[in-house]
């Protein structure tokens, strides 16, 4: 069966930078599941899987358009420290949701100062180019449930097309994208 938009595809990939560093793997893991076709990953490599079938092995080098996008400057902000709790312990590298005109956002700390805090609003990939091996394990038809999910509370949804949903939460309730998003039904 060929990879087609709303079928269910699993995949085994690794994820590199272009000088070849590992960021991210499915090695030793189960394979990642999706349903195709509906924005669970980035542009470039679900075209790249488009007509794809199981036992499918390439390289895929995937820019920056169809990835994460390009770097924005302009999502760079210094945050005055006031808005924050007084005795909030904020250190360079923490990862936060913060409400935004567009909605919630994930940004990551990059400057501390006794007056400002520095806030990154670019994915941490955003501007990269990235190469994916990946192995095409599986392909079948979805389910009626898994073409139309429990809906969220809205929070999944902020995520911007992680891949998580209702079904994968943990045990605090999160929603499966990492974004520290619930969800409810």
């Amino acid at each position: 069966m060929k990879i087609t938009k709303n079928k269910m595809v699993k995949i085994h990939y690794t994820l590199k930078d272009t000088e070849g560093t590992q960021i991210d793997s499915s090695e030793g893991k189960d394979p990642l599941e999706y349903l195709h076709g509906n924005g669970n990953l980035i542009t470039g490599l679900e075209d790249e899987l488009e007509g794809r079938e199981p036992g499918d092995k390439f390289t895929v080098t995937i820019a920056p358009e169809k990835a994460y996008g390009k770097y924005d400057e302009q999502m760079v902000v210094e945050v005055p420290r006031s808005q924050f709790d007084s005795d909030a312990q904020i250190e360079v590298g923490m990862k936060f949701q913060a409400g935004t005109a567009g909605g919630p956002m994930i940004v990551t700390v990059k400057k501390v100062t006794d007056d400002t805090v520095t806030v990154d609003g670019n994915h941490e990939l955003a501007g990269k180019t990235l190469v994916f091996d990946i192995e095409v394990k599986d392909v079948r038809d979805a389910t009626e449930e898994e073409l139309n999910p429990p809906s969220c509370s809205g929070s999944c949804g902020s995520c911007g097309g992680c891949g998580g949903d209702c079904s994968e939460d943990d045990e605090e309730g999160n929603c499966g994208c990492g974004c520290g998003g619930s969800c409810g039904e």
